[in-house]
């Protein structure tokens, strides 16, 4: 009798232990995927599944969006600066059965393809680029991950380049280029300003040409604010009119005015531009 009783106890454990084994609950986020003696059977999940034990196995895979962190990496651009590079990387599994069976360890074959192709990508590029174009760097390079780790059923949304470290040296030398570039851009900048007021310049001649009386106008506008309030310059004005009154149709070019002749016994020119001849010839 203590026999048979014991032999009930075992069994009741042995099934309870069947039963525990066979009876799974899968989180909303988890989906198993299913072998029965050693072959692919289907997925199952989420909820509660039922397996045959010791026949069947099952192999839990996350669904959620996985966060991976690509190590600091040595990267040589396309102008030979050597920087180093680390960037993050958001993955999701989206078939279970092909992220378990087609790859050993998707984790471990994700992260090694995103440093080797952060590599690949940023070599292509200038330190530039590297530094100013960093979305389309992102872009390109979750692009081609994307398309290799398809077919092990998992899709990349999304990269992110965190830190590009330089040398000091070269940093340096960036901050000089950076000072060369805003100093040309201020005097190709100052070039331009030039040449729109020459233009302008030239617009208001011809523009004053064509009123005698509105370049006179001008005139005496300039000699206002050149004898100002704190200015101890006196500005007479002397109309043309007048100055071609009296030296006749040369006053536009007055000849110079010299007292006395010079030490050749020649007399001085007059206004008229005509020299008189000497006394003594």
């Amino acid at each position: 009798m203590p026999i048979d009783f014991a032999a009930y106890i075992l069994l009741a454990a042995l099934v309870i232990v069947v039963i525990g084994s066979a009876i799974k609950i899968m989180r909303e986020y988890e989906r198993a995927v299913v072998f029965t003696l050693g072959r692919f059977t289907g997925v199952k999940g989420p909820g509660l599944i039922i397996i045959i034990p010791f026949v069947q196995q099952i192999v839990r895979v996350d669904l959620r969006t996985i966060t991976l962190d690509v190590p600091s990496q040595d990267v040589i651009s396309r102008d030979n600066v050597s920087v180093k590079v680390n960037a993050v990387i958001y993955f999701r599994v989206i078939d279970p059965d092909r992220a378990i069976i087609q790859v050993e360890n998707f984790m471990v074959a994700t992260s090694e393809l995103a440093q080797t192709t952060l590599r690949s990508v940023l070599g292509k590029h200038e330190l530039d680029e590297m530094l100013a174009e960093r979305d389309k760097l992102n872009e390109d390079i979750q692009e081609i991950l994307d398309k290799q780790t398809d077919a092990w059923g998992i899709k990349v949304a999304n990269v992110e380049i965190k830190h590009v470290d330089i040398d000091e040296s070269m940093v340096r030398a960036i901050a000089r280029q950076a000072e060369a570039e805003r100093n040309r851009r201020a005097r190709i900048i100052n070039a331009e300003g030039e040449f729109q007021a020459a233009e302008k310049l030239v617009d208001a001649a011809k523009l004053l040409g064509t009123a005698p009386e509105a370049m006179q106008l001008r005139l005496l506008n300039s000699l206002y604010d050149i004898a100002g309030d704190k200015s101890s310059t006196i500005v007479f004005p002397v109309p043309i009119d007048m100055l071609k009154g009296i030296f006749g149709n040369n006053a536009n070019t007055p000849a110079p005015f010299v007292m006395g002749g010079d030490q050749t016994g020649q007399s001085a020119p007059t206004a008229g531009g005509e020299t008189s001849p000497n006394k003594d010839a």
